[in-house]
């Protein structure tokens, strides 16, 4: 029988760093029955420049404490996509790549953003993400923790 390489565990909820966005210290809840990751964002507009799509859209640089202090970030779209939400809801969803930290590892991650402030956590993982990468031990939290 072949060895596999063994994948990182990841819990039900980790701390990631989106560098990129210059957000850190989010708390991401692990979602595989959901295809796609979003992030949390208070208002978002979708502009063309130079025959490329762009998103534009306000985060709460501290989610987790919910400060109010925004910050506002720009990125070309991807992909657009209809999704459905976990209320059965047809939605189309913006698609952005950006750089993902867990486990002191940089990996790229398409994300979509959406109003999440009624959600417990600002950032969710979906499956596309985490497939093939990690595995899930719903019994634990937090064991990908970057040190720097």
């Amino acid at each position: 029988m072949p060895v596999l390489p063994q994948k990182p565990i990841i819990g039900s909820v980790e701390i990631v760093d989106l560098p990129e966005l210059g957000l850190y210290n989010i708390q991401a809840k692990i979602d595989t029955g959901a295809a796609t990751s979003v992030l949390h964002c208070e208002n978002f507009e979708i502009f063309e420049k130079n025959g490329h799509r762009y998103i534009r859209c306000e985060l709460d640089e501290h989610p987790e404490t919910k400060q109010g202090k925004f910050i506002t970030i720009t990125f070309p779209i991807h992909r657009e996509r209809v999704v459905k939400s976990s209320f059965g809801q047809a939605e189309l969803r913006h698609i952005f790549i950006t750089k993902i930290k867990l486990f002191d590892t940089l990996f790229d991650i398409k994300l979509s953003v959406r109003d999440r402030s009624n959600m417990s956590y600002p950032m969710l993982l979906g499956r596309n993400f985490i497939n093939k990468k990690f595995l899930v031990d719903v019994s634990q939290k937090y064991l990908a923790k970057n040190t720097g």
